[in-house]
């Protein structure tokens, strides 16, 4: 159970049936009180008709016994101002929801028109009509008549009418509530049988249309646990035929894919390189040491310091890289680019700078190694000089390092910030170093918000672009 109401075709499905019964109660409700009120209303408009009618003919002059009173579904009573029964339909036995329940005329007692009346009658009639006026007002009640022996529900309209010689008397006047009652049973029997036929169309439409709409969710889930069972990151999950939210969700789930892909074939590369380039060295290292170890006069401790070192730095940038990957911030220190550039040229013999003061914020440590980087690698293609320039340039700081070598290709211009690439494979590791320098240089400039690019140089060789955003003014 807890399985099946934990689908989302489940939930839906019941939150549509119950979204749909609301409302069906709710117009079902509306609908029985609007048509029980429009047919009282139509009962009273009968019963009134009825009760003035007969309040006409009293008004007119007509004795008790020539009113016409044998209507067979309209019970009818004749009352005077003292509660007494004058008149009543001739086979009335029994009625309830009027000013009384006698169904037997009796005598009148109500004074004559040319009657006294005492100063309280007088107050308490204030408002009376006079002779043969009809009231205006008109008054409904409900109750129930038993005539010829047939009980039944009625709907009483009063009206008060005042005769010459006979005073006040109200006349009540009863119209069937059966129509009623039968229309509201017929309407409630529809809505009991329709409505659950009602729900239980919504509903089966709802499961068939989300299942439907959630078949490609379940063929993305399913090639989803294939992929990560199988741990082949090349697959991808299908893509339906639609432009809807399933269909966006697949295209970003196989770009994830893509981009997860590539991500562990770069691991997987940069782990193996740094297993190739950490192994020239330690290999060279040990010979040396064991040749030492059996010849000491044959030991190349010049060697030996230089392969130590060349294991440092190589674990030094392998160590920064983790740490860029891991998404370690920069920090946001500020200094001046230009002191930077000034300071990192001052031990360069072969470095001109020309430098503007430019502040930017980031991790100072950082960028002089990205800077360190591109001077290393400017010394190591340029034939005679190396030009570094600091300037501004609208909300950026610009840092060039230029050489006067033999420049990049073109198309080689984005292949040498990656990992362990070396375009002068010719040369040797010792020269030209891990292939580490300038992926670490564009590392830094990313994380730091900025670019790294490469073009010509104006004289020659190859110019690198460093372009940071500018420290925000303080306040």
């Amino acid at each position: 159970m807890r399985r099946v109401f934990g689908s989302v075709r489940a939930r839906a499905t019941l939150a549509a049936a119950l979204v749909v019964a609301v409302a069906l109660v709710a117009a079902g409700v509306a609908v029985l009180l609007s048509l029980r009120s429009n047919l009282l209303g139509q009962a009273g408009t009968q019963a009134e008709r009825t009760a003035r009618s007969v309040a006409t003919d009293l008004a007119m002059g007509k004795r008790y016994d020539e009113l016409s009173l044998d209507g067979d579904e309209e019970p009818v009573q004749v009352v005077d101002s003292t509660g007494t029964l004058v008149a009543a339909s001739e086979d009335l036995t029994k009625i309830s929801g009027t000013d009384t329940d006698a169904v037997k005329p009796q005598p009148s007692a109500s004074p004559s028109a040319g009657g006294e009346e005492s100063d309280d009658d007088a107050d308490d009639h204030h408002s009376a009509l006079e002779p043969g006026e009809i009231d205006d007002r008109t008054t409904f009640t409900n109750g129930s008549a038993t005539i010829d022996g047939q009980s039944a529900d009625y709907r009483f309209a009063a009206v008060r009418v005042e005769v010459d010689g006979k005073g006040e008397l109200t006349v009540h006047a009863g119209a069937p509530l059966s129509a009623e009652q039968g229309a509201v049973r017929t309407a409630q029997t529809v809505m009991l049988i329709g409505f659950p036929l009602l729900l239980g169309v919504v509903a089966g439409v709802t499961w068939l249309v989300t299942r439907r709409a959630l078949h490609p969710v379940e063929g993305i889930r399913s090639e989803m646990a294939a992929i990560t069972a199988s741990a082949d990151l090349a697959r991808r999950v299908p893509v339906p035929d639609t432009h809807d939210e399933v269909a966006r969700l697949a295209r970003t789930t196989n770009e994830t894919l893509a981009a997860l892909e590539s991500s562990v074939e770069r691991q997987r590369r940069f782990v193996a390189d740094a297993s190739h380039e950490l192994r020239s060295p330690i290999a060279s290292l040990r010979t040396q040491l064991e040749v030492g170890a059996a010849h000491r006069e044959l030991l190349d401790l010049e060697g030996a310091v230089e392969d130590t070192a060349r294991l440092q730095r190589l674990a030094a940038d392998l160590l920064l890289l983790a740490r860029l990957d891991a998404g370690e911030r920069p920090g946001g220190a500020r200094f001046d680019l230009g002191a930077l550039a000034r300071e990192e040229t001052a031990r360069r013999r072969s470095a001109t700078l020309d430098a503007e003061a430019v502040e930017v914020a980031g991790s100072q440590g950082q960028l002089g190694r990205l800077l360190a980087n591109l001077l290393d690698n400017a010394e190591r293609h340029a034939r005679s000089a190396v030009t570094v320039s600091v300037r501004r340039d609208g909300d950026a700081a610009v840092l060039a390092v230029a050489d006067d070598g033999d420049g990049v290709p073109e198309g080689d211009r984005e292949r040498v910030f990656e990992r362990f690439v070396r375009l002068d494979d010719a040369r040797s590791r010792d020269d030209g170093g891990a292939g580490l320098g300038l992926a670490i240089a564009r590392d830094v400039a990313v994380r730091h918000g900025g670019t790294l690019t490469v073009r010509d140089a104006p004289a020659g060789g190859a110019l690198f672009e460093l372009r940071l955003p500018l420290a925000p003014a303080t306040r």
